[in-house]
């Protein structure tokens, strides 16, 4: 039986989301550091040792991880630098059911709190305390003035840079 694309996404997305199972013999749990290209994601385990694992081809396009994820991977023989092959991509509700099992390595455990959950409101607050402190000194400083500045902008280097002077406007406002 050969499945069409939007039905393989379907049961594929499914299998993920709502499969909830304790990791096998061979699966480990690891964190994901950084995407590398190519479907290859670079890893650490619970001992802080990185290393690159394959996203398999039945995930492609179907699901997406993210720095900061966690995955089960089973280990593979064949490569020398890519070391396993991500078998379930872990979500918020799939790591508390770990929790509650107690297969859920400690060293993760600020990991795991730090990803899923939004900063803390009490760090916010401490930063805008900081940042008005700084500019209460700024404006009680000797009579600096403020200068608007553009150069510390976000530029979008996708996208071309026109110079504007104010003489073309003037002209074309002449026109």
């Amino acid at each position: 039986m050969i499945m069409s694309a939007a039905t393989k996404r379907k049961h594929v997305t499914r299998e993920v989301v709502e499969e909830f199972r304790l990791p096998q013999q061979d699966e480990q749990i690891v964190k994901v550091i950084a995407g590398r290209g190519n479907n290859l994601h670079e890893v650490a385990d619970k001992n802080g040792q990185t290393f690159l694992v394959s996203m398999p081809t039945k995930f492609r396009k179907n699901v997406w991880i993210k720095r900061g994820d966690f995955v089960f991977i089973s280990p593979i023989d064949e490569g020398d630098k890519v070391k396993g092959e991500i078998s379930t991509v872990l979500y918020r509700d799939q790591i508390k059911y770990l929790k509650k099992e107690g297969a859920w390595p400690s060293e993760f455990d600020n990991s795991a709190a730090q990803s899923t959950v939004s900063p803390p409101t009490d760090q916010l607050s401490e930063l805008s305390v900081q940042e008005e402190k700084e500019s209460g000194e700024e404006e009680s400083g000797e009579g600096e003035e403020e200068e608007s500045d553009d150069n510390d902008l976000f530029q979008n280097t996708n996208r071309r840079v026109y110079d504007v002077s104010s003489e073309d406007s003037e002209e074309s406002e002449t026109d």
